[in-house]
């Protein structure tokens, strides 16, 4: 078992995340908020929704992000006539042996990109619901343990784009986070003519953090302190979504788990021992917009998820701060919410 004084500082976390962050952006310019939200996400353990329209870089996020991490990666292009044993693997008889052998499929990688998760049969796109949730696959009865860190990377094409399937309200609620990439500015639009002009920066692109280093981060996040009123405050806007009338499907108590694991990857990118109601508020729309399903007069009147999201957020009370307490040294806007000493995490 890990102990505290194995784990990784914040100094040790921040020096790997900027290596990281910094081999992404270069290749993916102009879009620093995105690169973080996926830096989130891998410190939180969790997995990414990149949906966007074709063309603005989705798949390249996705490479760029598992070609700066020294580990074991695997991609699937998802097409209508992709089985689900392509993923999991299959048990293919041995003649030598005259006993089954398996095959492991694709989901077995410490970094998963799925390209165009949409464009396969809800059949196949279920292939991924255990390995998503439990980080093993059962086949014929036998369960085998997917590596660590275990970080499902996939993209999707708006809905509204042919030959595409809705995902599954199972498998949505299994990503973190979603994420959309939008059209770059113009000047980085300009940039990113000037790099990938010539040769694709992803062909020259080498790993700048180990798999055990990402590992110790993880174990650091864990320990990033939540207090009770940040805690309450994440239950109290999951819980407005379950009730507001213009959503049919609110978001399920896993949607709590993943805010309240974001917020504290969040506080730790920001070089904090502890989460504070901003970590929550910053990461609401993306981590709970995804899940909901608007009813069909919202739909009518053009309401999105992300708009009642918003709604909400306005809506409810943010926790006030807490009188600190003597010899904590929270820094600016901590006030109240480190409920323990600082020690390394």
């Amino acid at each position: 078992m890990t102990t505290y004084d194995d784990r990784a500082s914040l100094t040790d976390l921040t020096a790997v995340v900027e290596r990281v962050r910094g081999s992404v952006e270069g290749v993916i310019e102009g879009k620093p908020e995105v690169v973080r939200l996926s830096l989130t996400v891998l410190l939180a353990e969790g997995h990414l929704l990149i949906e966007d329209v074709p063309g603005v870089g989705k798949t390249m996020l996705a490479k760029a992000l598992a070609r700066s991490i020294d580990c074991s990666v695997r991609r699937i292009q998802f097409t209508p006539d992709l089985l689900p044993s392509d993923i999991t693997g299959v048990s293919i008889w041995d003649q030598q042996r005259r006993d089954f052998e398996f095959k492991p499929g694709a989901i077995f990688a410490q970094v998963v990109i799925g390209d165009e998760i949409n464009r396969a049969s809800p059949k196949t796109q279920s292939a991924l619901l255990e390995s998503m949730e439990e980080r093993q696959v059962t086949i014929d009865g036998k369960t085998y343990e997917l590596p660590s860190p275990f970080m499902v990377v996939a993209t999707q094409n708006p809905v509204e784009m042919e030959g595409t399937y809705p995902l599954p309200e199972a498998q949505r609620d299994r990503f973190m986070a979603r994420v959309s990439v939008g059209y770059p500015s113009a000047e980085a639009e300009l940039q990113m003519l000037d790099v990938h002009g010539g040769v694709s920066p992803l062909e020259d692109l080498q790993p700048v953090a180990h798999a055990h280093e990402i590992l110790k981060l993880i174990e650091a996040v864990r320990g990033v302190h939540v207090a009770e009123p940040v805690r309450r405050y994440a239950v109290e806007l999951v819980s407005a979504t379950r009730t507001h009338p213009d959503l049919r499907l609110g978001a399920s108590p896993r949607a709590t788990l993943h805010l309240l694991r974001a917020a504290k990857a969040s506080a730790a990118l920001s070089g904090r021992e502890y989460a504070l109601p901003d970590d929550v508020q910053a990461l609401a729309v993306a981590v709970l917009a995804h899940r909901l399903l608007p009813t069909a007069q919202a739909q009518l009147n053009r309401r999105t998820a992300e708009q009642v999201v918003l709604e909400i957020l306005q809506r409810t009370p943010v926790p006030a701060a807490a009188a600190q307490q003597p010899g904590l040294g929270l820094g600016r806007g901590g006030q109240g919410y480190g409920q323990q000493p600082p020690r390394r995490l």
